[in-house]
């Protein structure tokens, strides 16, 4: 696939829900159901009922792993011989390496150079072949391209797919499988994939549920896109949550747009405040990106009073030498 190729799928039809149905029994065997967890302390806490779908607990640690299977599967005998290649900070990267290396093929990953030693270490025990980048799209964008022209492999983009948005979507599938009777669905968004399937799943199967984007306030570039009807450029602060520094395409952004109620925003500090929650709580270690979605219940940046709130907990790749909330305390 040639990066004009890739492009073009911001003009290809979004999956619809059999889209995300038919991802789901193709990737089924290979990934977890992940748990649903609730805490009484945190319901009282919030004066909601919260319900997390736990994607920290998911096969490479994050949901990524369920759109790169998706993607991964359903390319053909001939697409796949030739491998595949990708850009990105961590759990997408991860989630490739997996795939395809239980698929039987080689994975060409392309890394910024500042992506946590944590996510690269996972990366090369599932046997993907890192090349380091500059952090910029233009550095990315080149060492990707040099890599597809060296060795023709196949460009899976993280969200500029409707495969791998198609295989996100079904972690919203199964939360509402489990918990049918949800008011609000709440999940990260950085470049649209796990919102856009998530969307698209929700309203299909709940058309009253109210869907909602969480996001870092220093990584707004949703929310500022939302507000002004076009994509926004991502911020150049710096936020805790590095997996949620990407900028939609428009693909997602056609999709968010069409299904996506909201997109709230969070601090910093509410992020390791939510992190700490998570761990005293629930017991669970949750990266900055996945406990940015729970951070918007828990410091009520809507009228969560009453309300049944699904919750994706995106990933748990946590760097266990640097936690962050317990930096901050000292």
């Amino acid at each position: 696939m040639t990066t004009a190729q890739t492009e073009r799928t911001a003009e290809t039809p979004a999956p619809n829900l059999q889209a995300i149905r038919s991802a789901h029994a193709r990737i089924r065997p290979q990934i977890h159901r992940t748990p649903v967890f609730t805490s009484e302390s945190i319901d009282h806490m919030t004066g909601a009922h919260l319900f997390f779908k736990c994607e920290n607990l998911q096969k490479t640690g994050s949901f990524k792993f369920r759109g790169a299977t998706n993607a991964v599967l359903s390319l053909t005998d001939e697409e796949a011989k030739r491998g595949v290649v990708t850009v990105s900070s961590g759990n997408h990267a991860a989630a490739i390496s997996l795939a395809a290396r239980r698929r039987g093929i080689p994975a060409w990953i392309v890394m910024p150079g500042n992506a946590p030693r944590a996510k690269r270490q996972a990366v090369e025990s599932y046997g993907g072949r890192v090349t380091e980048c500059e952090y910029s799209v233009a550095s990315r964008d080149a060492a990707c391209k040099i890599l597809q022209e060296k060795t023709g492999a196949v460009l899976i983009h993280p969200y500029n797919n409707p495969q791998v948005i198609a295989g996100q979507g079904t972690a919203a599938v199964e939360l509402l499988e489990d918990v049918p009777d949800l008011d609000v669905i709440i999940t990260p968004v950085s470049g649209g994939g796990l919102l856009s399937g998530t969307s698209i799943a929700a309203k299909s199967m709940r058309p009253q549920i109210r869907v909602i984007g969480a996001e870092p306030k220093n990584a707004d570039d949703a929310y500022r896109s939302f507000a002004s009807g076009k994509i926004e450029p991502a911020s150049k602060t710096e936020t805790i949550a590095d997996g949620l520094r990407a900028t939609l395409c428009p693909l997602t952004f056609s999709i968010l747009r069409q299904h996506v109620d909201e997109i709230a925003l969070v601090t910093e500090e509410e992020i390791l405040a939510a992190m700490r929650t998570l761990w005293e709580r629930l017991k669970l270690i949750v990266e900055p990106s996945g406990a940015v979605s729970a951070a918007i219940a828990i410091h009520k940046k809507f009228p969560v009073e009453g309300k049944r709130i699904g919750i994706i907990l995106s990933g748990g790749n946590l760097d266990l030498d640097q936690i962050p909330f317990v930096r901050a305390s000292q």
